[in-house]
């Protein structure tokens, strides 16, 4: 292939009248229709790679498309001639292409996949999967089904590099195989950053083997809220509820997203929401007493202390969680840490002036400068949520922010990178329609599919240049209220859905959008997946 760059060939193709809409979401940048005969897969279609490296999304596309169809096909490396019915996945030498772009074409009874890496590749395939007829996404066979692919040139690249979904295992743990399952969704919608939420107040979730105590103690609570924190008297469901993930589980999780190209941002919280932390080692708390791990929701006084002993357990955790996590980012949360006990201790005022700070904000500063060293020293880089740039932003660090657009703004404006959280559009923990009474119980707030979809993740504050820091965003489940797992399903869709195309399509159209969801829709239900039904589509 002659190397022109995605942007090129998006200009190129320009000139040619645009397709039929298809039902594909997140919508391409381009698409052409061809006036050529349908490509028709049957058992005797191959599929072929070009280099190694495909060899597993060659294996994850033969995976697919035999629960549905019934054919096994061979999957072999790419050879001088092919035949009709080939399915060709290659790597080429695309100039300039973003991470992620790829050309699909739809020609001559063979389909190419191209792109310049394997997720490009993958990313095509996913959007080969829905032009086939919806029924290609069941798990079992389906007979009398002609699985037609229209004849079409697809252009498309990414609009962000970082593309995500947050979710809240820590107030209600989830099982591996729904984790799974949370991950193949994330992927179907050209999603790559899983930011999996595993610790808190109210427990602990992940193995860590030099501090046993932390899922022996800190994985499990007695009893749990039952209602907002707001509706008093408070009212509790007794009883040990909880678990963790072992460190063996958390490899093949870690494994199977990178199979799906889904990097696992771990979040790991300090210096606040970590309760469930203290009531395991009581001294790394700043009082020495045991808190219990906690059985409310909302924020808890019992931090981690600003003593160097805390900062070197907190090191041993992380050194753990990096063997563990492959990914660049380990997010540190830095959220909402009350400083009531910082602020009444003699010890931590003793810190305080030596080590020339002013405030406590300065000392949350100090403290997530030591971690992001850390981290730096181990070839990692810190995210926080946006209260990390109180007292001063650690080096290198990249802000998650969530209080709106202000601390991305201030992030940018500093030349660093931010990820945009604003919780107006993107925590999906709120409700999805104004007529709570008849939608299960939900944060406060309201946030409607079209809400969602109009979030623009670029604040038009920024100029061009400083625009470049906006690095992505990602939509928040929080799970306080989300207990079983299609409730998360129905809280996540089609809302994702929306969120899917706000990171990664170069234009949208709410209408087009609510068109082609229609058609989605049905995949999703052949997927199992549980979801609401959009206001619009009700009657």
């Amino acid at each position: 292939m002659k190397q022109f760059s995605i942007l090129t060939l998006f200009l190129l193709s320009s000139i040619y009248a645009l397709g039929q809409e298809y039902a594909l979401i997140p919508y391409p940048s381009s698409i052409i229709t061809k006036k050529e005969k349908d490509f028709i897969l049957s058992k005797a279609s191959v599929i072929y790679y070009s280099d190694k490296e495909l060899k597993n999304n060659a294996n994850y596309l033969q995976n697919v498309l035999k629960r549905a169809t019934n054919f096994k096909l061979t999957t072999t490396t790419l050879k001088s001639k092919v035949h009709k019915g080939a399915i060709i996945l290659s790597l080429e030498k695309f100039k300039n292409a973003t991470k992620g772009s790829y050309s699909l074409e739809v020609s001559d009874g063979v389909i190419r996949i191209s792109a310049a890496d394997p997720s490009g590749v993958f990313y095509g395939i996913q959007t080969l999967l829905q032009l086939f007829p919806v029924e290609i996404y069941s798990d079992t066979w389906v007979k009398n089904i002609k699985w037609k692919v229209p004849a079409v040139q697809i252009l498309d690249e990414p609009k962000f590099e970082w593309r995500g979904m947050h979710l809240d295992v820590a107030r209600n743990f989830k099982s591996v195989a729904f984790v799974k399952k949370f991950i193949d969704n994330l992927a179907r919608h050209k999603m790559n950053t899983f930011h999996w939420h595993l610790t808190e107040d109210q427990g602990w979730r992940i193995e860590i083997k030099k501090y046993p105590r932390l899922t022996q103690i800190g994985a499990y609570r007695d009893s749990t809220l039952i209602g907002h924190m707001r509706d008093k008297p408070h009212r509790f469901k007794v009883g040990r509820t909880g678990g963790y993930y072992t460190q063996e589980e958390i490899k093949e999780v870690v494994k199977y997203a990178q199979n799906r190209h889904v990097t696992i941002v771990p979040e790991i919280e300090m210096p606040g929401h970590a309760q469930a932390a203290i009531a395991a080692y009581p001294e790394y708390g700043n009082t020495g007493a045991n808190p219990g791990v906690r059985s409310k929701w909302g924020i808890s006084e019992d931090i981690f202390s600003p003593e160097e002993k805390t900062i070197e357990f907190l090191k041993d955790i992380l050194n753990e969680v990096m063997e563990l996590f492959p990914s660049q980012y380990i997010h540190i949360g830095g959220d909402e840490a009350k400083k009531t006990q910082w602020e009444s201790s003699k010890r931590v005022k003793e810190l305080l002036k030596e080590r020339g700070l002013h405030d406590m904000h300065e000392m949350q500063s100090w403290f997530i400068k030591q971690i992001s060293n850390h981290l730096a020293e181990n070839n990692r880089k810190l995210i926080g949520w946006d209260e990390i740039l109180e007292g001063g932003l650690a080096n290198n660090a990249t802000v998650m922010s969530w209080r709106g657009d202000k601390g991305g703004v201030t992030a940018a404006k500093k030349g660093r990178n931010a990820v945009m959280a604003n919780s107006k559009f993107t925590y999906f923990s709120k409700y999805q329609s104004l007529d709570k009474e008849n939608e299960p119980f939900a944060h406060g707030g309201f946030i409607s599919l079209k809400k969602a979809y109009s979030f623009n993740p670029i604040p038009s504050v920024l100029s061009p240049k400083e625009s470049k820091y906006i690095i992505g965003a990602q939509g928040q489940i929080w799970s306080e209220y989300i207990v079983e797992d299609n409730y998360v399903e129905y809280m996540m869709f089609p809302r994702a859905c929306a969120l899917a195309e706000v990171v990664w399509s170069k234009d949208k159209d709410y209408q087009k959008f609510l068109e082609r969801l229609k058609i989605h829709l049905k995949r999703l239900n052949i997927l199992g997946v549980n979801y609401r039904v959009p206001d619009e589509f009700i009657k």
